[in-house]
Formats: C-alpha cells, sequence, structure tokens
C-alpha cells in the first residue's frame, strides 16, 4: 500500500472518530451519566412515573413528553448506556423488550392498526437519556421516522 493512501485512510479514521460526538454532546452526556439514570431514579421509585408494567428486568412507564395518543417507554432495570454497550448476554433482555412492546401494543388496541417501536442511540438519534429504552408510539398515524434521502 503506498504510504500516501495509507495515511489517507489514518487521517479518515481519526477525522471520522473526532467528528463522531461532538464535543458539546460529549460534555452533556458526561455530565448526565455523572449525576444518574432519571429511569434507574423511577425504577428505585426516587422519581414519580405512571408505571404500567414491572418485572424484575423491564419496567414500563408514560413519558413526561408523550408524542403519540399512546407512548410508552421500556426500560430495562439493567442500566446500559448505549446499544453499542451491550453484549451477548444481554440478547435475552432485548428481546423481552420487544415482546413487551408487542404485548402493550396488543393491550392498547394500537397492534391491528400499527404502532413504532423505536430506540435512539448518541447524538445523531437524538439520545438525550443514557440509559437505553424502547419507545412505543402509536394510536394515531405517525410521520416518517426521518426524511428521505434522495
Amino acid at each position: 500500500m503506498k504510504l500516501t493512501t495509507l495515511l489517507s485512510c489514518l487521517f479518515v479514521l481519526i477525522y471520522s472518530g473526532l467528528l463522531a460526538q461532538s464535543a458539546s454532546y460529549q460534555k452533556e452526556k458526561a455530565r448526565k451519566i455523572e449525576e444518574g439514570s432519571p429511569f434507574t431514579k423511577i425504577i428505585n421509585r426516587e422519581l414519580p412515573a405512571t408505571i404500567v408494567y414491572e418485572d424484575e428486568e423491564i419496567i414500563a412507564f408514560v413519558p413526561l413528553k408523550e408524542q403519540a395518543k399512546v407512548h410508552l417507554l421500556i426500560v430495562p432495570k439493567k442500566e446500559i448506556q448505549t446499544l453499542n454497550q451491550a453484549d451477548q448476554d444481554d440478547a435475552l433482555l432485548l428481546g423481552r423488550m420487544l415482546l413487551l412492546a408487542a404485548k402493550l401494543a396488543k393491550e392498547n388496541n394500537i397492534d391491528a392498526s400499527g404502532y413504532r417501536v423505536s430506540m435512539n442511540m448518541n447524538e445523531d438519534a437524538g439520545q438525550s437519556v443514557f440509559h437505553i429504552h424502547m419507545h412505543l408510539l402509536g394510536g394515531n398515524t405517525l410521520g416518517p421516522m426521518v426524511d428521505r434521502i434522495d
């Protein structure tokens, strides 16, 4: 491999790594992680929430800012900051979260009309709480998840 090609590849790797998250986002993320997850505070009953489901591994509740007629957050009790930190040992837990989303959709009568399950990871996706969670949205027509790139 030519030295210029190698240096170009190295530059791209370094440059893309630096742009992965802005400095302000990294600072805010670190601050929020240091102060602790509000979801853990809900799990520990330190913050109030309208809880719709709870077992030994998962809790589901209505978020403070609802974005659809049915909007629930499905949160593992295990504090995992982003999906990037999940590992093979978390596979069953993540699968149970998806199955719970389907169960809650049925209980809320949105299983037939349609619903969305989404997770946001890091800056470009708008993650603001660093404890993975799933949004269950439905009960009305939902807009596109993102703008199309044509």
